[in-house]
């Protein structure tokens, strides 16, 4: 059974796209720690992310970091955390978070934005790349 993230590489479910190239995707989280939390992914459906080949995982790095130096340009924080969970998804995938605070990485504090948000957002980081 696909993973949402193959879905949402697929089209079947929307999202807000932030970048794309033929291996890997970034979109923004629906559920933020913060506002601009972006998840990177690569588009081959791999469980866990220490399983990912290792040229797929560089890349996967590299696309990451091309994606948090356009975040950091756009939303105010004083650094850009990453962190590699796995488990609320399984389909390997970084996590991006704007930071000010170490709260915006312990995942229990959410931010709430409507869709307009979402979307301004995304356009705006998309202009940073």
């Amino acid at each position: 059974m696909a993973s949402i993230f193959t879905k949402i590489i697929n089209g079947e479910i929307p999202a807000y796209k932030i970048a794309e190239d033929e291996k890997f995707l970034a979109f923004l989280d629906v559920n933020p720690n913060a506002k601009g939390h972006t998840l990177c992914i690569p588009k081959q459906e791999i469980n866990k992310i220490f399983d990912v080949e290792e040229d797929l995982y560089l890349g996967l790095m590299n696309f990451s970091r091309k994606v948090a130096i356009a975040l950091e340009k756009t939303v105010s924080c004083k650094r850009v955390g990453m962190a590699v969970i796995g488990l609320e998804v399984p389909h390997a995938h970084v996590h991006l978070i704007p930071l000010n605070e170490m709260d915006e990485m312990r995942f229990v504090n959410k931010v709430k934005m409507e869709k307009e948000e979402f979307e301004a957002l995304a356009l705006a980081i998309k202009n940073n790349l």
